[in-house]
């Protein structure tokens, strides 16, 4: 038989455990052709350039 735990753990020891497991928001840069928030590392999704050159098509307005 495997080893069994002879308490139950508490809310406050298992809150304690998992206080540091929060995600954090992802972080936004500034796209400098447009302006418009975007992923680090990634191609601007609103005009479609990454690192000065256009890589992929930009995508359209709401219309």
């Amino acid at each position: 038989m495997p080893p069994l735990p002879k308490r139950r753990r508490s809310r406050a020891r298992q809150n304690k455990r998992m206080a540091h497991t929060a995600r954090t928001p992802a972080f936004m840069s500034q796209c400098p052709t447009c302006g418009n928030a975007r992923m680090a590392h990634r191609a601007c999704p609103s005009c479609g350039t990454y690192n000065g050159r256009q890589v992929i098509a930009p995508r359209r307005a709401a219309e």
